[in-house]
């Protein structure tokens, strides 16, 4: 009896290391199991001899996992047990889009496009760049398939999940540019030693190169390895120009007979020569309300901001002629007399 015992662990040991010695070193491929058991802190998937782990943190927040159905997973670790084997997947694992477009684009498979790099935010929206080996071979194209048969059943196996694909580049600033879409950029100025790509777009285009909460800008600064700072045409010329916005307030003469800028909620006030105004004489009575100023010109649809800069006091003129609503008034009455005449 002890010896068929022994014989009986034995024989389920070697099934143990034909598992394991099947799985071992396959870290980076994809399985297809079915779902057999889900709880809150980890989903079985059956892959026929064995079983996967999928833990919580691995899961995609709003994918559902229904008994029964079918799921492709990325192996990220094969561990050794008493039991047998334990196979660790991932549904959030950026490998995972990479394996996906390796089953559906040959392509890849083939070594003529090459995927080099991915930036993912699972469940929300991957960007991945490709470059191409053969310059007949349109990566990007290569990629999406015929009518976007290809990039579609990846779209579909991640369940929902928006996947945009850019061709790479080696200069930075074009691959920063690209990285950006759907957005327009107008240009991409990089610096080496801080490690940052300045991008201008328009003014219509910033909140779409920033994307919902920042997702657009910050999957480019992952796919491209650059710190992205985005600012729109009307942020970069008041940088350039050095516009100073000033409170809401009024021009005022203060203890001295000087004219300055006192702000309406208080605080320090702004000489005129400060505001670049000038340094002539206060006028005698002191503007209480500013000069209105243009509103600067906005696209189509969006709001007109109003100018926050701070208006020139009205200074007096130049003492006129005397002689002047005298000539101005013998015309009026010259050009009259002519009209009845």
């Amino acid at each position: 009896q002890t010896a068929k015992q022994v014989i009986l662990q034995r024989i389920r040991e070697a099934e143990r290391d034909i598992k394991y010695e099947e799985y071992a070193g396959r870290e980076g491929d994809i399985v297809t199991g079915i779902i057999q058991q889900t709880d809150q802190r980890y989903t079985l998937l059956d892959l026929g001899k064995v079983e996967a782990l999928l833990p919580q943190a691995e899961q995609v927040q709003n994918e559902r996992y229904e008994h029964g159905s079918r799921l492709k997973a990325y192996i990220v670790e094969v561990r050794r047990t008493a039991k047998g084997p334990q196979i660790v997947v991932s549904r959030t694992h950026p490998g995972l889009v990479k394996r996906l477009f390796e089953l559906e684009v040959p392509e890849i498979v083939d070594g003529v496009v090459d995927i080099k790099a991915i930036a993912r935010e699972p469940g929300h929206r991957t960007k991945i760049a490709v470059a191409s080996n053969d310059h007949n071979v349109d990566p990007v194209g290569a990629c999406v398939g015929a009518r976007g048969s290809r990039v579609r059943m990846v779209v579909n196996e991640l369940r929902g999940e928006k996947v945009d694909i850019v061709p790479y580049s080696d200069d930075p600033a074009e691959f920063v540019m690209k990285a950006l879409a759907p957005a327009r950029v107008r240009e991409v100025r990089i610096h080496p030693e801080t490690g940052t790509a300045e991008v201008i777009v328009p003014d219509f285009q910033l909140s779409l190169a920033i994307g919902k909460e920042g997702q657009n800008a910050r999957l480019a600064a992952r796919l491209t390895g650059w710190r992205v700072d985005i600012k729109s045409e009307t942020q970069l010329h008041d940088e350039e120009t050095g516009a100073v916005e000033y409170a809401e307030g009024e021009w005022v003469q203060n203890e001295s007979g000087e004219l300055v800028w006192q702000p309406a909620e208080g605080g320090e006030t702004i000489s005129a020569a400060a505001a670049g105004y000038g340094s002539g004489a206060a006028p005698a009575e002191p503007a209480t309300q500013p000069a209105p100023a243009e509103a600067p010109t906005q696209p189509p649809g969006e709001p007109v901001a109003e100018a926050a800069s701070a208006p020139a006091p009205e200074a007096e003129p130049a003492g006129a002629p005397e002689s002047a609503p005298a000539e101005a008034n013998a015309v009026g009455g010259a050009e009259r007399g002519d009209g009845v005449g």
